[in-house]
């Protein structure tokens, strides 16, 4: 049984129709691209199995149960968890206090905000410093996250979803903004989650994710045209045709005169 699945998967905003009848399926600890042309419907459809958007038709499965109606953070409870295309951290906080409300709440040690605000630091402060540690940035626990570098603050993004313990992790542009040289520390990072845990991410830097990606799946106008084999994806010709258009597809395959 496949980890997630959707039926029929659709959105549409009045008249514009951003997912299109999307039939999906990730497995479990499988690594899967996302990639398309902007405005093909990527990050609607990650706000779609998040629980961001409700569907207007379709149904989203999740280790064999529907979610389709559920909210965000019961899905948060079953393990289905998700980033930002731009950094969503909080920038007043130090970097560990970051990561203090998730670690207790998925250890079930609080069942409000208030009683988490009212409890000695001591009982979470360790089991942040781990989750730092998997993502490099133990050393800066103490420093003030708005403080950090873009990438690092990308980073901690990315240990915040690592401390609720996801099944499913689901990453919307996690390059996004970031130098070749931060690219390269968050990449090693996902490389070691790769097989660990099941992966969903949507990259417009395509050569930076088609040797770690298992599958590759390609959005146009709201629909799947695509998907497969990294390499064998990116050589077909109907997804050369939505990238560069028809004239320079027919040009690459050595045909002119059209």
């Amino acid at each position: 049984m496949s980890l997630l699945t959707t039926s029929g998967l659709t959105k549409r905003f009045g008249g514009l129709v951003a997912v299109n009848s999307v039939d999906l399926r990730i497995e479990e600890n499988e690594t899967l691209g996302v990639i398309g042309p902007n405005g093909s419907g990527k990050t609607t459809l990650f706000n779609l199995l998040s629980g961001f958007f409700p569907p207007t038709a379709g149904r989203i499965f999740f280790q064999g149960r529907d979610v389709t109606h559920l909210s965000p953070e019961e899905r948060v409870k079953m393990g289905m968890v998700r980033t930002f295309q731009l950094v969503s951290v909080f920038n007043s906080l130090k970097v560990w206090e970051n990561l203090a409300p998730c670690v207790a709440w998925k250890s079930g040690m609080y069942h409000s905000l208030w009683r988490f605000m009212t409890t000695p630091a001591a009982s979470t402060w360790a089991d942040s410093l781990e989750a730092l540690k998997l993502v490099g940035l133990e050393g800066q626990a103490e420093a003030i996250a708005g403080e950090l570098s873009y990438g690092d603050r990308r980073l901690l993004e990315i240990a915040l979803a690592l401390s609720l313990r996801p099944k499913l992790l689901l990453l919307d542009e996690p390059f996004s903004g970031l130098s070749d040289v931060e690219i390269a520390k968050v990449l090693a990072l996902l490389k070691s989650l790769k097989g660990k845990i099941t992966i969903g991410i949507i990259e417009h830097k395509i050569s930076m994710i088609v040797d770690f990606v298992d599958r590759l799946c390609v959005m146009n106008e709201g629909r799947i045209i695509c998907e497969g084999n990294p390499s064998e994806v990116l050589t077909n010709p109907l997804v050369n045709e939505c990238y560069w258009g028809k004239q320079e597809t027919l040009e690459r395959a050595g045909v002119s005169g059209v």
